[in-house]
Formats: C-alpha cells, sequence, structure tokens
C-alpha cells in the first residue's frame, strides 16, 4: 500500500513541476514579445507600418484612438498584437495575446 501512495506521490510531483516550466517558459515568451513591440511605443505609426507592413484589421477605439491589430498564426497558434495610435500618429500601447 504504502508503495501506491510514493509513486502517486511522485507522478504528482512531476505533473506539478512540468506545470510550474510551462508557466515559467510563457512567462518568458511573453517577456521577450513585450519588450520587442513595446520599443515601437512613443514612435510613429510609420515606422511600425515600415516594420511590420499592413496591419490585418483596424478600428478607431471608444476613446477615438486607432488601432492596429496585426494577426498571425505560429505552429496553428493564433496570434494578436494590437497597437493603439491617438490622433497625432503616435503609438501609445500595444498588447498581444496567444504569441509564441
Amino acid at each position: 500500500m504504502n508503495y501506491k501512495k510514493l509513486l502517486f506521490s511522485i507522478m504528482i510531483l512531476s505533473f506539478l513541476s512540468s506545470c510550474q516550466t510551462i508557466k515559467n517558459k510563457s512567462d518568458e515568451v511573453a517577456e521577450r514579445e513585450n519588450e520587442k513591440f513595446g520599443q515601437f511605443v512613443g514612435k510613429q505609426v510609420s515606422e511600425l507600418k515600415m516594420e511590420l507592413g499592413a496591419p490585418t484589421d483596424d478600428f478607431i477605439n471608444d476613446l477615438g484612438n486607432e488601432t492596429l491589430v496585426y494577426k498571425t498564426k505560429k505552429y496553428g497558434i493564433p496570434c494578436e498584437r494590437k497597437f493603439t495610435i491617438n490622433t497625432n500618429g503616435t503609438i501609445i500601447g500595444f498588447s498581444s495575446s496567444g504569441c509564441i
């Protein structure tokens, strides 16, 4: 009986450490993503379009700012990057989701 409990405990411990490893890697990727594309904040929208090309979608948000959306897929996982542009053409915000 003790052998089964020990084996079960080892399996649970292994599973939990695997989950932590995946979380650490995804946090690392998100940090690099924000570092890379966050550099556009404060720059003109023309620099962004030269680097990334034409956006997949664009719209005006509730505050009257333009939002450019860039959608891609990597390994079948959809990635969406959004850049918020003020009326002067300056990038004032960035967010991403699903990007690896």
